[in-house]
């Protein structure tokens, strides 16, 4: 567990579990999806659909919640791109929109990338997004991570083609920032 203020990041509970369904399945077309991925498919879920799911999740490394006053908002994650050679791409989602725009988002991925570097051998922490996510970049930009990659007009959404997005941190460069 990692806190700032109000804000905590921490493994999975079992009574995380009916919150998270709410947030993540219960909508087919929530607003959250509108920014994260927006071109796969989303799908909602039963309670009962979801829980094989949701247990699966309680106190793994790679998904923990987002707590902001003793409140479920959303999730911080990881998977691997390439585990032989330590590269990990991280995810963050905060699933109400009264949650955006506050800076929750910097703070919460500011803990999970410390505590990534701080338990893990990784040489860097990445996240690809899409450039019609411009409160993501923003939050990279604040984590003083680099754009690496920009791939052009791959990702096409509501008739319009937009851009894949790579943004990263070297461990050096996430010491000597001391964010």
């Amino acid at each position: 567990m990692y806190q700032d203020n109000e804000l905590i990041i921490r493994a999975v509970e079992e009574k995380d579990l009916q919150r998270l369904w709410e947030l993540i399945y219960k909508d087919e077309q929530p607003e959250w999806k509108k920014w994260d991925a927006p071109y796969y498919p989303h799908h909602s879920k039963t309670f009962e659909e979801f829980l094989p799911i949701g247990q699966k999740w309680i106190c793994q490394a790679d998904f923990w919640v987002i707590e902001v006053a003793d409140v479920v908002r959303g999730i911080v994650s990881y998977y691997w791109e390439h585990e032989p050679s330590q590269w990990l791409e991280v995810g963050i989602v905060f699933h109400e929109n009264g949650s955006w725009g506050k800076g929750l988002g910097t703070r919460a991925l500011k803990l999970w990338v410390h505590h990534l570097f701080n338990t893990m051998p990784l040489v860097r922490v990445g996240f690809t997004t899409w450039s019609g996510n411009e409160r993501m970049i923003r939050v990279g930009e604040k984590l003083n991570m680099q754009m690496e990659a920009r791939i052009r007009k791959v990702r096409y959404y509501d008739g319009h083609y937009y851009d894949s997005i790579r943004m990263g941190i070297l461990r050096e460069e996430w010491e000597s920032a001391q964010i």
